[in-house]
This record gives structure tokens, sequence and C-alpha cells, in this order.
């Protein structure tokens, strides 16, 4: 006989839904251009990129931090990153969303632009529901993805395409400098991120407390000095790879613990393996 007692608890505690995260690298024609195809459930956390980032969600939905704010992206939406701005990926209820990446090196994207456009430019909408703009993301990523593809149609692609993103969802203008303080600790991290660092070694370099650092650190950047750290060890990693280095190698020279330790950094940003990702890129 079923237990009454039971079945309410099994109804008050409902399993965990599985993990889904299938994440292909596509190799591409141009140096300077990564792309991905991502099904997942995943949470990434706050990061960066290097890059610019631009995609369009395939289906499902995701919720997103950014600087202008929290913002929904859904099926046909496309989703935009600047270099360094800081973001985070949940799923909406869990459930997998599916989206495809093209990220650019900003010496490519500034080439690519430099005749339309005077001044530098920034992506001002993280999410935009641009129909027309999504059509000529496929074409693009299309080509890119397309070892066949003639030299012709993806310098078409990409030029228009990313021009189109600079006029319809960008400026000239630039996002607020950092404080002098954070200015400080950002530099030590990112001149040697390999190197072990302390709190209080940061704030010393700062001129400010250590809480006032960490305040300030999360109000200007939207992440903890930590974070950040972990991410710009990750970046130096992605280069060491991309170079010939064995991921343990890459994890001795950027400052994690062993590679077990960059391993699940690197997944928890990227999305995949350190191996992997050197497979895809060689």
């Amino acid at each position: 006989m079923a237990d009454p007692a039971a079945d309410e608890k099994h109804r008050s505690f409902p399993t965990r839904p599985s993990r889904i995260h299938e994440v292909k690298l596509h190799r591409t024609c141009i140096a300077g251009v990564e792309a991905m195809t991502l099904v997942s459930n995943h949470h990434f956390p706050r990061h960066s990129h290097d890059q610019f980032g631009i995609g369009v969600i395939v289906f499902g939905t995701q919720r997103s931090w950014s600087g202008v704010g929290a913002v929904e992206a859904s099926v046909g939406d496309v989703i935009m990153a600047n270099p360094g701005e800081i973001h985070d990926g949940i799923p909406f209820d869990g459930r997998p969303r599916g989206w495809r990446m093209i990220y650019l090196d900003p010496a490519l994207m500034t080439a690519q632009v430099k005749e339309e456009f005077a001044r530098s430019v920034e992506i001002v909408h993280p999410v935009a529901q641009d129909r027309w703009l999504a059509q000529r993301f496929a074409r693009l990523f299309g080509c890119l993805t397309d070892p066949y593809a003639d030299q012709l149609a993806i310098d078409e692609n990409l030029v228009s395409s990313l021009v189109s993103v600079l006029a319809r969802h960008g400026n000239a203008q630039c996002p607020p400098l950092p404080s002098s303080p954070v200015k400080k600790a950002v530099h030590r991290l990112n001149t040697a991120p390999e190197m072990p660092v302390s709190l209080a070694e940061l704030a010393a370099l700062a001129g400010v407390t250590r809480f006032q650092l960490l305040r300030n650190f999360a109000k200007e950047l939207g992440i903890t000095p930590h974070a950040y750290l972990i991410q710009r060890r990750v970046r130096l990693a992605r280069k060491l790879l991309a170079n010939g280095r064995t991921p343990a190698d890459a994890a001795a020279e950027t400052g994690f613990a062993d590679q077990s330790h960059m391993t699940r950094a690197f997944v928890r940003l990227v999305g995949v393996t350190p191996g992997r990702y050197q497979a895809a890129i060689s």
C-alpha cells in the first residue's frame, strides 16, 4: 500500500534536474574569430571575455546580469558583450537553452569597422530583439564555419554584420573608468595573475582598507577581486593552450593549485575542458 507521507515528502522535495551541458567549438577560417554552439542548463558565474561576443538564442530562455542591469533573452534574441564586460548566464527555471556565439578579438573588430566609425565604439545593448540582425548573424556563422566558403562571401558577411551591430546597438561612449584604488588593484591582477596575492596586498597597493577595496571593487566591476583573478588566470591559460602548452603546464604557469583546479575554473567560465578547447583550436 502506498505511503501518503512518503508521497507528500516526494512532492515537497522534487528531484534536482540533471545537468545538461553540450558545447561544440567550430573551426573558423579567420584568425581572431571563435565560434561556439551551446546547449546547456549550466549557470555561468559572473565573468568577462577578452573579445567581443555576439550570438543568438536558438531555443529556451536565460537571464543575465549586465552593466545595464538584469536582462532576459529568449528565442531569436541577439546577445552581445564588449571585451572586459562583466556578465553571467542563468537558465530560466533550470531548463536548458541553446545559443550560438561568435567571439572576435578587439583588434579584428577595429580593423573591420574603422572605415565606418571615426571613434572607438562599444555595444550598449546586451540583448536586442532584432530579427534582421539575427538572420544576418546566421549567415555569418554559416560562412565562418564552412571550410568551403568563398572568401568574398566571408568578407561581405563579416563587415556588414559587425557594422550593423555597432550602428544599431552601439555608440561611441565609453563606460565609466574604475576609481583610482580599484584601478591599482586591477593593474596588479592583470600584470601578474599567476602570482599569489592577498587582499591585504591589494588594499595596500590601492591605499584603502581591505573592506573598502572589496566594496568598491564589487560595486564598480560587479565581481570580487578573487573572481576577477580566476578569470584572468583562465584567460592566460587559454593563450598558453593555444600556443601548445599542455594542460598540466598551463595550470602550473597560471597560478592554479593543480590541473584539476584549473579544469574546474575553465569549465565554469569557458564551458569546455582545457583539453577540448585545445583540440578545437589547434
